[in-house]
């Protein structure tokens, strides 16, 4: 198990905290059903603990030494949630897979490669076979359904009513909320990627997809904050399918950022409503032209 891996970090992270509340750990079976992380994770984890002096491990016994200590954490910088840990894997399958309409999912081998309970990945897909993306078939088997013209189009009309709600929402925090310190970090690292764009291009869906997880978390609605799961899915993902004029849709997309991040700095509904358009249009059009005949089919419906 590479120390590296999210999956093990969060997880381990969480056994930790078990630790702290209950002074004991259950069985191997049911430590990974209450992390939701595959019995190699939880082997994984279990041979840290016991590395570090936390744990005596022996077979099924295992007994605890110490109380964990702030040390024995993983950073919540390498860390991520679950979910966040699922899509994210889940993403960079398809996007190596090919990701073509028909392709057939094995939640079992998926679930053994990312290293998480089967439980949580089928989960994760369940919650996306809602928008018709993929759909269950037996055997533990999905298969990825065609993304049509018409769902990005039903999809970028709900994206633009939650944002620009959830960006005007932003610019009304009180100045003491940790919103503005995240929005000020996020920005740095805009200015650091725009200085190494020519290498570091690729870098920029994953720093899209925080920048816009900010800004709907302001709206403190939970409908809109679950919805953008599906969103970022399709957004920072699906359009990297079509690799052409990859580098300079980011490098586009990242100077649009800084403007919004500057607009909503200023606090102006104006202007940050104005930054938000302008961003989402392009998103819009990047999404469209991503599926085949949508991008001429757009400019046709355009020119009428």
């Amino acid at each position: 198990m590479s120390k590296s891996n999210n999956v093990y970090k969060e997880a381990y992270n969480r056994a930790l905290r078990l630790v702290e509340e209950t002074r004991r750990l259950p069985s191997e079976p049911e430590l990974g059903a209450l992390l939701g992380v595959s019995r190699t994770t939880v082997r994984a984890i279990l041979a840290r603990m016991e590395e570090t002096g936390l744990i005596l491990w022996n077979k099924r016994d295992k007994t605890v030494l110490r109380a964990p200590q702030h040390r024995d954490f993983f950073p919540d910088e390498e860390t991520d949630t679950l979910s966040q840990i699922i899509e994210r894997n889940f993403m960079r399958r398809l996007l190596a897979g090919g990701a073509e309409a028909g392709m057939q999912i094995n939640e079992l081998e998926m679930a053994r490669e990312i290293g998480v309970g089967t439980t949580s990945l089928r989960e994760f897909l369940i919650r996306f076979s809602r928008f018709g993306l993929i759909e269950k078939r037996r055997n533990s088997h999905w298969v990825l359904k065609g993304f049509t013209r018409a769902f990005a189009l039903e999809l970028t009309e709900i994206r633009e009513m939650f944002e620009l709600r959830s960006a005007a929402a932003f610019c009304r925090l009180p100045p003491g909320n940790p919103a503005w310190a995240e929005l000020d970090g996020l920005e740095v690292e805009h200015r650091e990627l725009e200085a190494a764009i020519a290498e570091r291009f690729t870098a920029f869906s994953e720093l899209d997809e925080r920048f816009h997880r900010l800004v709907h978390r302001a709206s403190h609605n939970r409908f809109i904050v679950d919805f953008y799961d599906v969103i970022a899915m399709i957004f920072h993902y699906h359009y990297q399918w079509n690799k052409v004029g990859e580098r300079q849709r980011n490098t586009v997309a990242l100077s649009e950022h800084l403007a919004y991040i500057a607009a909503l700095k200023s606090r102006d509904p104006a202007r940050v409503e104005a930054a938000c358009r302008k961003h989402l249009e392009s998103a819009r059009q990047t999404l469209l032209a991503s599926i085949p005949d949508c991008g001429q089919a757009e400019a046709d419906n355009s020119a009428k």
